[in-house]
């Protein structure tokens, strides 16, 4: 029998927190956890269903943290000064990173899929898990974003799935370099382009992930993803929208506002149709990963192409979030220059103007990313598109501010006009209202901070006034 440990989770409410902390409560494990929003009154409903859990919260002042027996789990990006640290060093508690533990039960699993890449890590994970629950594998999955498919009146944030099933199905960050933690049977790799690191730190880190599985996942259509696939000596399945070469295929591609279809030719002659209720060529990729890695774990193509038409998606990924007045409002996740190229380029298969709100997803980032950020909007927003940037998602911490969102809204605009930096989320928000008319699509882009749905919610609220 498993020993029982006793975790107390640092930020248990953030993305990653969460899910793992649902995981190892599910698997017997004393679990405890703070957070900063918990003690802000925010995001209440995320905290009710961990109480409903069994998971016990308190204040993010140490008081959770009493017992040398207790493991703190933290990000590395928690600093020594914050008082669950202090706490927990006053009394000779261990300490384990988020990844240093997802990784511990991925590698115990007996058959680990791992999901990597710069994007699209969460929507292929959740289908890759949709596909095989709906084939009875009873997969376990841990995801950054909630899955649609498996949202209940008890599991409203359902960023995990606790199955019997010998599938472990996880995103894998590469943004710490945690990634070189993890030994994965079926690696999926997506694609490499600039985000947290270097391109020459990308490649090691995505290198070593794919040589240490015994079946890789490769992306043709990525430059960087292909030229691993060609090196690879290991087994291997490809897939392209564009190359036959590819083992899977993706033919007859048909945009929908809010969906795709499109049909997969495999290598050996098979061949089915896939109905997607997500829109966007980036989907169809994802999409032909999961085929990829599902067919891996037995799964036939027409039976994958028949889950994926079920497929509801997670949140906040071009989410419709409703219109009022003619004005259609969206919700998503695109925070890195890959990420916004295809959801612009997704929205611009269709009319209508984009008034866009993006908000960093920290200092750090718009600091590494100032000129690919100014060039992804510069080059894919519409001559009438306009772009409201906030100051970036902030949490505490030391962090260097040398750049500003007011410097990627004048870079925008210097290149191609209709960009502005107001002075807070809420000044963008009366700007936006201000500005939007019938036909107008207002797109809300961030990633790190929940609260961004909400707002979305609100905007969609004050439209309907």
């Amino acid at each position: 029998m498993t020993e029982t440990k006793d975790y107390f989770f640092c930020g248990v409410g953030g993305s990653g927190m969460l899910p793992l902390a649902i995981i190892v409560k599910a698997q017997g494990h004393i679990v405890a956890g703070s957070d900063r929003a918990l003690d802000q009154g925010r995001m209440s409903a995320k905290f009710d269903y961990l109480r409903m859990l069994g998971v016990r919260l308190f204040p993010q002042d140490g008081s959770g943290l009493k017992r040398s027996s207790q493991t703190l789990v933290a990000s590395a990006a928690v600093e020594d000064n914050v008082p669950d640290v202090v706490a927990a060093n006053k009394a000779g508690a261990s300490r384990m990173s988020r990844a240093e533990l997802l990784a511990k039960i991925f590698n115990e699993a007996p058959s680990p899929i791992g999901v990597a890449g710069t994007s699209g890590k969460s929507t292929t994970t959740a289908m890759i898990g949709w596909i095989l629950h709906a084939a009875g594998q009873e997969p376990s999955i841990m995801n950054g974003a909630v899955m649609k498919n498996f949202i209940r009146e008890d599991a409203l944030f359902a960023s995990a799935l606790i199955g019997e099933g010998p599938a472990f199905v996880s995103e894998i960050d590469e943004s710490d370099g945690s990634i070189s933690m993890f030994n994965p049977k079926i690696a999926v790799l997506n694609n490499i382009s600039l985000d947290h690191k270097s391109m020459d730190e990308l490649r090691a880190l995505f290198s070593g992930f794919v040589e240490r599985a015994d079946l890789a996942v490769f992306n043709l259509d990525n430059v960087e993803t292909r030229g691993l696939a060609q090196d690879y000596e290991g087994a291997k399945v490809t897939y392209s929208l564009e190359d036959h070469i590819a083992d899977l295929v993706a033919e007859y591609v048909t945009p929908r506002p809010f969906g795709v279809s499109f049909a997969v030719a495999a290598r050996d002659g098979a061949r089915a149709e896939v109905n997607l209720r997500m829109p966007g060529r980036h989907n169809v990729s994802n999409a032909l990963a999961a085929i990829a890695a599902a067919g891996a774990c037995g799964v036939a193509l027409d039976e994958a192409a028949n889950a994926l038409a079920d497929f509801d998606g997670v949140k906040r990924r071009l989410e419709y979030v409703g219109d009022a007045g003619g004005v259609t409002v969206i919700d998503d996740f695109a925070h890195n220059p890959d990420k916004i190229a295809a959801s612009l380029d997704t929205l611009h298969e269709f009319a209508g103007r984009l008034l866009v709100l993006f908000q960093p997803h920290g200092y750090g980032p718009l600091k590494k990313m100032k000129d690919e950020f100014i060039a992804t909007f510069s080059d894919h927003l519409g001559t009438e598109d306009v772009l409201f940037i906030p100051p970036p998602a902030y949490f505490g911490g030391t962090v260097d501010r040398s750049v500003t969102n007011a410097d990627i809204a004048e870079g925008v605009a210097a290149r191609r006009g209709n960009a502005e930096a107001p002075g807070s989320r809420e000044d963008c928000a009366e700007r936006l209202l201000s500005v939007a008319r019938g036909g107008d699509r207002i797109v809300i882009m961030g990633a790190r901070d929940d609260t961004l749905s909400a707002f979305a919610g609100d905007l969609l609220t004050k439209l309907q006034r």
